[in-house]
């Protein structure tokens, strides 16, 4: 289609009004009495063997790309990490050479029914919780901030499947794809990590800087099926998920009770 000069001077004008309009929504945002939008943040991911790799990559790519935002994996060591499906990552620090972080992100999987009762990376999480302004669970990371006595108190979510074990670190068990109690916000499985890192972005660096990261993702979600959750699956789907975990959840029912213990002893 051939643009006139009538139509470029007409679009000429409509971006010149909205540049001033996001201007003067930029200002008053930032304005008397706003927190600033602009204060560059650190997050640290905890990367351990087991994990689901899209957990730490959703949270990444969102989190990585706002303006003047880090962010860095932090392992054991400087070996690379196998998530559950076989994908390596390289971290980029270790707990001892880590910066201090201004958000802690803790994904989930397997591998955190481990971390949880493994002294080093109960500590850790609860020595960065303690000065890091936010607090970020994906999936059956919030049973890592249980087990490191962050969710006494509080409303947490998790992957559907686990998530009720979290009243054993004394939290208020969420259904919510989206969790916000305070400065910690915890998400559903897997998926809903891209979600919450992006509420994160909005809440801390504007909905505008949120909305760009979203488009540029092009992240529509238009899943091919109903359904997702236990409460939108067929009642047959749910069951064979159910049964296909049998094990696992035997398990991590275990891991969890000992986790609790540990919390409440040092506590």
């Amino acid at each position: 289609m051939k643009l006139t000069r009538r139509d470029a001077l007409a679009f000429a004008i409509s971006a010149s009004a909205l540049s001033r309009s996001s201007n003067v929504v930029q200002a008053a945002e930032d304005g008397p009495g706003k927190p600033s939008m602009k204060r560059p943040m650190h997050c640290n991911i905890v990367t351990v063997p087991d994990m689901v790799q899209l957990d730490i990559t959703g949270p990444f790519e969102v989190l990585s790309r706002t303006p003047g935002w880090t962010v860095d994996l932090v392992a054991a060591t400087m070996d690379p990490v196998r998530t559950d499906r076989g994908l390596r990552l390289v971290p980029n620090v270790t707990r001892e050479t880590a910066k201090k972080s201004d958000i802690i992100v803790i994904p989930g999987g397997t591998g955190i029914d481990t971390a949880m009762l493994d002294p080093a990376w109960v500590a850790y999480v609860k020595r960065e919780a303690a000065h890091s302004q936010y607090v970020f669970g994906v999936c059956t990371g919030s049973l890592l901030l249980g087990a490191a006595g962050l969710l006494v108190g509080r409303r947490s979510g998790g992957h559907w499947q686990a998530r009720d074990l979290l009243t054993n670190f004394g939290a208020t068990v969420s259904n919510d794809r989206m969790t916000v109690d305070g400065n910690i916000y915890t998400s559903g499985g897997v998926t809903s990590g891209i979600d919450m890192a992006l509420r994160v972005v909005g809440d801390l660096a504007g909905e505008k800087v949120a909305r760009k990261i979203q488009l540029a993702m092009e992240y529509d979600p238009a899943p091919p099926f109903t359904g997702g959750t236990p409460y939108t699956s067929p009642p047959e789907i749910v069951a064979a998920v159910l049964a296909d975990s049998t094990k696992r959840r035997a398990m991590r029912e275990t891991q969890v009770a000992e986790a609790a213990a540990n919390m409440r002893h040092s506590n």
